[in-house]
């Protein structure tokens, strides 16, 4: 590699600043569109309207940009919804009902995925990190489980009767519902009902959703 690739010249702080998000964002975009594998660094400077050295410079590889990304929205998202349990559970005096706790789960990525969110692209993303993610990010997606622990334990005090493993087993189901949504999904479902079903309208679709697994833990 040629001096000037493995080396971008520095910038200014706040165009420094600039380029970062830029790479980040365009990344994000393509990533999301294409796939993991159909994108390439040069796809990605190109449509950030950067140098390839910029991508190295900031983030070293395209997997460190990967992972820097899923990291990013991750932690967003467990930081929403970690707000909204704890508001509900402020409300309840402690005591959230079960459907509260599964608002408070299901409400940020679906609001994220709403046709006229800017979050969309970014639940596009972390779908795709399920089933085309790195190492790093598997290893994350399989153990790391420290944002559920707050609503497994949430679920126990709302459910106290329910033996601790049928909980975790509810939990399991309820959040296959959320990673069951992804976009081709949608359109399977709109054909089959005959375009009954509307994947735009979060507010109707969140309510299904809390419908179903309402029942299904309110199930003896």
């Amino acid at each position: 590699m040629a001096q000037s690739e493995a080396r971008a010249a520095p910038e200014p702080r706040g165009a420094e600043a600039a380029t970062k998000a830029a790479v980040f964002n365009a990344a994000e975009r393509l990533f999301a569109l294409h796939g993991f594998q159909n994108v390439s660094v040069r796809d990605i400077t190109a449509e950030a309207g950067v140098n390839l050295a910029s991508l190295n410079y900031h983030f070293g590889s395209k997997d460190a940009l990967l992972f820097e990304i899923f990291r990013r929205r991750t932690i967003e998202l467990s930081r929403e919804r970690a707000r909204m349990l704890h508001e509900a559970t402020h409300r309840a005096g402690g005591k959230p009902s079960v459907r509260d706790i599964l608002e408070a789960l299901f409400a940020p990525p679906l609001k994220w995925a709403d046709p006229a969110s800017d979050r969309r692209i970014s639940v596009q993303f972390l779908l795709r990190a399920r089933s085309e993610g790195t190492a790093p990010m598997r290893d994350v997606l399989q153990n790391d489980v420290s944002h559920l622990e707050r609503f497994a334990q949430a679920l126990k005090t709302a459910r106290p009767d329910l033996a601790p493993e049928t909980l975790y087993w509810r939990l399991h189901f309820a959040l296959g519902m959320i990673h069951n949504n992804r976009f081709a999904e949608f359109d399977r479902l709109n054909h089959l009902s005959g375009g009954l079903t509307r994947e735009g309208d979060i507010p109707a679709l969140l309510k299904q959703m809390l419908d179903f697994a309402e029942a299904g833990f309110d199930a003896p």
